[in-house]
């Protein structure tokens, strides 16, 4: 099959994007497939002829490495030659018609949030994973707890705030002094869109409350409070409505946060997960449930906190999450006997199937 894997983008997570895509794509191409991979939000800008050209004579990929930076969005803006204000770069469209199908190894927003899934609906482009709609909602962590709550999920207590239009760094400062004032200690404060727990801030006294929260709002005017749950870090894949089993996730500092998922050596994760069957099957009963309520398509991977009664929390579901080798998924998919190419041949099948 000509197959286009779509990954970088502008997000925080475009690095890990790459190493996403790069090895789905040389997967692909290990079972024989045409597969291009293909930045977003770059395109096709230094290719020349045309794009379909490009499944006949399959560029070759990098090996890439990842350090755990953050990247610099705006110097990736300014190095774009292709001066549209469009999140498609040159070509992308044109590439993905020609497709079989669109692999999407986008992470984060403009990728993980629906818009580039509802724009293949649109245009008729097959592509894999969830729809527009189950993955904006679940891009949102007040919606999906919203929609979670009363469906057998346990799920930390909440507030929410908004800060109305801000502006400047003056309206940052007043609107986080009205938010603090309201917020009490421990707890966690959180952008509500983030992706790999960027804008979470673990808060455990007072005076911090205001800091977190003037933070958050520089990712925009939403905040989410939640109950602080003290225990263990798990997650809990679905594939194909099948809860695979859990990681359990060991920071050697501080919690999982975007360092620590990154950075190598700085997280222990540990499949199947150290705990007893009746929490493996809260977890997995969860993920099923946050999957299937929310109407995701083929996997996902929801975030838990266990803690020392052995009660599993739900925090927050992942639609498309990292895919090396080595990622949670393929990790959790392992355990279970299913080899990385193959996770990778069922996502594509399942979405050719929708």
């Amino acid at each position: 099959m000509k197959i286009v894997v779509l990954c970088g983008g502008l997000s925080t997570e475009r690095n890990i994007s790459f190493l996403s895509g790069t090895k789905v794509c040389r997967a692909l191409r290990k079972r024989g497939h045409q597969a291009v991979l293909v930045d977003l939000f770059m395109g096709l800008e230094d290719v020349e002829g045309e794009p379909a050209e490009l499944f006949k004579k399959l560029p070759p990929l990098k090996d890439l490495t990842f350090d755990g930076s953050a990247p610099d969005l705006k110097a990736v803006r300014k190095a774009r030659k292709w001066k549209s204000p469009s999140l498609f770069g040159k070509g992308v469209l044109e590439i993905c018609r020609e497709a079989d199908i669109v692999f999407v190894a986008l992470h984060g927003m403009n990728g993980e949030d629906g818009r580039v899934q509802a724009t293949f609906d649109m245009l008729g482009i097959p592509y894999t994973g969830s729809g527009y709609l189950g993955a904006a909602i679940a891009m949102d962590k007040m919606l999906t707890k919203e929609m979670v709550k009363d469906k057998g999920v346990r799920t930390p207590a909440w507030k929410t705030f908004n800060a109305g239009a801000i502006t400047s760094e003056e309206d940052i400062v007043k609107s986080a002094q009205e938010i603090a004032a309201k917020i009490e200690a421990p707890c966690v404060v959180k952008t509500p869109t983030g992706g790999s727990s960027v804008g979470v801030y673990i808060v455990t006294s007072q005076d911090a409350v205001r800091p977190a929260v003037e933070k958050c709002l520089g990712f925009g005017p939403d905040i989410l409070v939640e109950q602080m749950i003290e225990g263990r870090e798990f997650t809990c894949a679905v594939l194909q409505d099948r809860a695979l089993p859990s990681v359990e996730i060991v920071p050697k500092v501080d919690f999982y946060n975007y360092e620590n998922k990154y950075k190598a050596g700085a997280t222990e994760e540990i499949c199947p997960g150290r705990c007893t069957p009746e929490v493996e099957k809260q977890m997995g009963d969860m993920a099923l449930k946050v999957h299937n309520t929310l109407g995701l398509r083929t996997y996902s991977r929801s975030d838990f906190i266990v803690d020392k009664y052995d009660n599993a929390w739900f925090l927050e579901v992942n639609t498309l999450p990292g895919m090396t080798p080595t990622s949670l998924v393929p990790q959790e998919a392992a355990a279970v006997g299913i080899s990385y190419e193959d996770l990778c041949e069922i996502i594509v099948n399942d979405g050719l199937d929708r």
